[in-house]
């Protein structure tokens, strides 16, 4: 489970999963569209969510199959330029959830693959985030996941406050605690001798 009281992990949770029921369950037959029973039968395929089929598969009831955004299509089209792939559509927490999904589905490819597309992904959402810090957002923030659209906005922000900063804005500016007049204490005064 993530941060209990996080929004973002709430919402990532439940991104749906693709799952194998590993055994028949009664009573649950609503997870299953396609199924006119109240019951899932062995080897149903189900969209469910990541926190129920993380459930699941801790209870060796269901498998979790890697899900179509971390597909070798995907994986290709971010080898060949990462910056111009829409991960967005694909899933909003890109990031978030394969890391949490890469356990479950035991491929070790996953973990690699992620810091490989945030790496490349990274370099150029900063570049622009550099270069379009005055100007209106691009349209290449459609294409980027939560976690980049944060990390973009940060980069955007902090050039504003430089170049403003290099512009001749306040270059410094006085503590308020050097305003107040000290009160005169014990020992504060000098002894003559």
């Amino acid at each position: 489970m993530g941060h209990y009281y996080n929004i973002d992990d709430i919402i990532m949770e439940e991104e749906p999963i693709l799952v194998s029921f590993q055994v028949g369950a009664n009573g649950v037959g609503l997870l299953d569209p396609s199924s006119e029973t109240n019951s899932v039968e062995k080897g149903a395929k189900v969209d469910l969510p990541f926190w129920l089929a993380h459930e699941l598969f801790l209870r060796q009831a269901a498998s979790v199959n890697v899900p179509s955004c971390y597909s070798q299509k995907t994986r290709k089209e971010i080898q060949a330029d990462a910056a111009c792939v829409d991960l967005r559509s694909r899933s909003p927490y890109f990031y978030e959830l394969g890391c949490k999904v890469a356990p479950l589905v035991g491929d070790k490819t996953i973990g690699s693959f992620l810091r490989h597309a945030f790496a490349s992904r990274y370099k150029e959402a900063l570049s622009k985030a550099h270069g379009a810090a005055l100007a209106k957002p691009p349209k290449y923030l459609t294409y980027l996941t939560k976690e980049e659209s944060s990390l973009f906005e940060a980069a955007r922000t902090s050039m504003e406050a430089f170049k403003k900063w290099q512009a001749g804005g306040s270059r410094l500016e006085r503590a308020s605690i050097l305003g107040r007049k000290r009160k005169p204490g014990i020992g504060t005064h000098p002894s003559s001798p």
